[in-house]
């Protein structure tokens, strides 16, 4: 699916406004959600992407198009290319802003936590814990479609990266956690931050599950093989990765090697490496990458 198929692609309650940001790690760029009850006018968006002043009020116009008024703005993480837009879209409708992380609220009753319910207008969306790529990251459920927004967690084509506060524990927890309800709620579809909306839920997740163990594997076989830096181990795994996206790398690598460390199974004499420096301006969602 072309950017052009990701724009205005969706469910009965979710449309989505691609936002004009493609990258190497964007892919097609971000996707905003727009979420609303059919035939109800409140609406909710969930990641108003970047600070583009022409997409937030593309996003203002697709919902006065569809007669809804945005009642609340949700953030499905706080990296810049999904919340950079949330201030200038809520001055542009009065809406607060919910997020996991404080530095990200906006207005009264802004908290955002597993187990909450947003709701506008008669439609509800269930925030679920997912993180792993950031701290703060959460997917959204809207049952009454059986769909899941899950922001970066997963991503419509490709996998995505551990950021630098993200823990590869948490994230396979929050894929298992994603895996189990795509059977106990029989899931029809994931809607990505990134990417074509997947219509195979159970299929995309048990693909990153599986991936995840052999790029694991994969590490551990570098490890043993002798290679001792983040650069090396790179070089070693990613050999199927465009060679740009090598230095993001060394993000999952780390995480893979902190993930190791905290089970003891790291080589005798090795220690982890120090932070990398402060996460990149762009997102961290890339074809293959992770």
């Amino acid at each position: 699916m072309t950017g052009a198929g990701i724009d205005g692609s969706g469910t009965a309650r979710a449309r989505c406004v691609l936002a004009p940001n493609p990258s190497l790690m964007t892919l097609d760029g971000t996707n905003t959600w727009l979420i609303g009850e059919p035939g109800s006018e409140p609406a909710i968006v969930v990641d108003p992407g970047p600070d583009d002043e022409g997409h937030l009020r593309r996003v203002r116009a697709a919902a006065a198009g569809a007669g809804r008024r945005i009642e609340k703005i949700v953030l499905t993480h706080g990296h810049e290319d999904h919340s950079g837009g949330a201030r200038r879209l809520a001055a542009l409708t009065g809406a607060p802003v919910l997020a996991v992380d404080p530095a990200h609220r906006l207005g009264a009753a802004a908290a955002l936590g597993p187990g909450d319910a947003v709701r506008a207008g008669g439609c509800e969306v269930r925030v679920i814990g997912t993180p792993g790529h950031t701290a703060d990251s959460v997917s959204l459920l809207i049952e009454a479609d059986g769909a899941v927004l899950t922001g970066d967690t997963v991503l419509g084509r490709g996998t995505t990266v551990i950021a630098s506060d993200g823990n590869l524990g948490d994230y396979l927890r929050s894929l298992d956690r994603l895996r189990a309800l795509a059977d106990e709620l029989g899931l029809r579809a994931l809607l990505p931050g990134h990417g074509p909306l997947l219509t195979e839920p159970a299929q995309a997740l048990d693909y990153y599950i599986a991936h995840r163990a052999e790029r694991l594997a994969q590490v551990e076989a570098a490890l043993a093989a002798g290679n001792r830096t983040l650069a090396g181990i790179v070089a070693h795994v990613y050999t199927d990765v465009d060679r740009a996206l090598w230095p993001f790398a060394e993000w999952s690598v780390r995480a893979q090697l902190a993930y190791l460390a905290e089970r003891g199974a790291l080589p005798p004499g090795l220690e982890l490496p120090g932070a990398l420096p402060g996460p990149p301006a762009q997102p961290l969602g890339v074809q293959q990458q992770d």
